[in-house]
């Protein structure tokens, strides 16, 4: 049973810290947001990341395992990515282009997730939550395109 337990870990482990590098693209994006309505799609998505994040511990947490962020310097590297990369575009429309790519990039890591452990003895629950990050993922590509 412990090596069911240890897939599962490994599984949510991963979708964990997609969602909170999400999470924390976001909030560095947010004050560079002019558009009002943006901002608001943008704390909603926000406030989803947050939310799957704490759904994801838990069932961590139920397994026994602490959930962990990236480390520093991978969290580092993409915070001067993103913000080099505002620096140079700092339109309303380029926020959403990274945001969509942000999305793009999670939908396939989480695809990616499922793939690998659907058709282990994962448990249904935590596949659940890979599947819930995929469809929050496609929500919030679809709310960005509006502001391209």
């Amino acid at each position: 049973m412990q090596q069911l337990k240890t897939k599962e870990a490994e599984m949510l482990e991963q979708l964990y810290k997609n969602v909170k590098m999400g999470s924390d693209s976001i909030v560095k994006l947010l004050p560079k947001v002019s558009d009002g309505n943006f901002k608001t799609d943008l704390t909603d998505q926000l406030n989803g990341y947050e939310s799957l994040a704490t759904d994801i511990k838990a069932r961590l947490k139920e397994l026994g395992v602490e959930a962990k962020e990236e480390n520093a310097m991978v969290k580092l590297w993409s915070s001067i990515g993103i913000s080099v990369n505002a620096m140079m575009d700092a339109t309303d429309s380029h926020m959403a282009e990274m945001i969509s790519e942000g999305s793009n990039m999670g939908i396939n890591d989480s695809i990616k997730l499922l793939r690998e452990y659907e058709n282990t003895n994962v448990s249904e629950t935590a596949l659940k939550l890979v599947r819930e990050v995929i469809k929050f993922e496609e929500s919030n590509l679809e709310r960005a395109k509006k502001y391209l």
